[in-house]
Parts: C-alpha cells; structure tokens; sequence
C-alpha cells in the first residue's frame, strides 16, 4: 500500500499528529495504530523527515517565557518543579522546543518563584554555569541555585553592580542547596539592567563592603 492509498483523512490527521496537535487521548489512539498499520506509519515518517528540513531553514529564537511555561505545562505534569533558567529553542516551525537546562528535583523546601521578574545565569570564563538566580517580585526575595560549591575555608558572595555604581553586597551564597536571599527595595530596582558577580571572599565575607577576592562568575540580569 502507498501513501495515496492512504484515505485523505488519515493523511491530514497523520500531519496533526507530527505536529502534536492532537488531543493526548486522541493521539494515543492513532499511535496504536501506527503499529498495526504499516503504510499509516510510513506517512507519518514522511511527515517527520518534510518538517525535520523546514526547521533546519529556521533561525534559533528566544521564545518569551510565558511560552516557554504554556509548552512546559502541556508536556509535563504539575507535580513538575516549574524551571525558568536559561531557555534554548531548536526550531519553531512543529512547536519544537529543547530545553538547555533542567531544574533539578528541589529536596530542600526552597522552591523557585514560578513567576519572576528577572533572571540571570552566572557562569565563569570557561563557560560553566556556577549559580542560576531569580528575582522574585511578590516575596521581594532572590532565589539561588548553586552549581559550585566553594573552596574549603573560603565563602562565595554575591554582588550587584548597577551602571557605574560601585558593587554591592547581596549576601553570602549557600555551599550547595537553593536558598532565597531577602532583596532590600532599592536594590531590587537596580536589578534591571543589573550584573551580578560572584567572588571568593573569607568565610564571614567580605572585611571592606566591596570584592576582595577574585571574581569567579559574572552574569546580566534579564527581564524575563
């Protein structure tokens, strides 16, 4: 049998498939088809392969967070940890959507805002990502994830620089586990357009209100 042997129906439907528009129930059921039906299932192939070089003509784009979210919320379940750190896109065209990073499982109670305001992925000269942080707008608060333990003796302190201003303290980090440190208002309006900085610092912090050690992590401030 071959493909136009396939009734018009099931051609168009084998499309919404590919494309995931079906509803989940619905798709199910024409995926249990597809393995008793051999001609069905080429079609479908087909499908795959013609949108697979589409995409390839498509630039990567940043989608707004807010669609990140919707997609995420279809795909995964609500029990999901939600994740807002670093999005990535690999091509739109059949709503293909990869992300770079995954939220691990947060075992300490201390959860990510699931709507923040500003966002900033802190990574070192080589590239790897030392801290992911969000501003949270309802508790005032800034969530810290940690990829990097610091150095026996040694602490890690965060910074604020805004424009021209000289840095600013926004506390000591946690070694290893999420936490939330409390954003004073008139810092939180300098996060915008902000950069936050990690140095290595004594382990009570820094002795003079500003940077003493080296600098290891540098990331801006998003507007997400």
């Amino acid at each position: 049998m071959s493909d136009s042997d396939v009734p018009e129906d099931d051609r168009a439907r084998a499309g919404e498939y590919v494309l995931g528009l079906m509803a989940p129930d619905e798709a199910a059921v024409f995926a249990d088809r597809l393995s008793r039906d051999a001609a069905l299932s080429a079609l479908v192939l087909r499908w795959q392969e013609d949108f697979a070089v589409l995409a390839e003509e498509i630039d990567e784009v940043a989608p707004p967070a807010r669609v990140r979210r919707r997609i995420e919320a279809r795909l995964f379940d609500d029990t999901r940890t939600p994740w807002w750190i670093a999005p990535g896109v690999m091509g739109l065209l059949a709503a293909t959507l990869a992300l770079v990073l995954v939220l691990s499982p947060i075992t300490t109670g201390v959860r990510p805002p699931d709507e923040p305001l500003y966002h900033a992925d802190l990574a070192g000269d080589s590239g790897t990502l030392i801290l992911a942080a969000g501003y949270d707008g309802e508790t005032g608060e800034l969530y810290v994830e940690p990829y990097r333990a610091p150095d026996a003796g040694t602490a890690h302190e965060l910074w604020l620089i805004a424009g021209d201003d000289a840095p600013v303290s926004l506390g000591l980090l946690p070694a290893e586990e999420p936490a939330r440190l409390a954003i004073a208002a008139p810092l939180a309006e300098a996060l915008e357009g902000g950069v936050l900085a990690i140095s290595v610092e004594p382990p009570t912090g820094s002795p003079t209100g500003a940077p003493t050690g080296p600098v290891i992590a540098t990331g801006e401030v998003t507007t997400l």
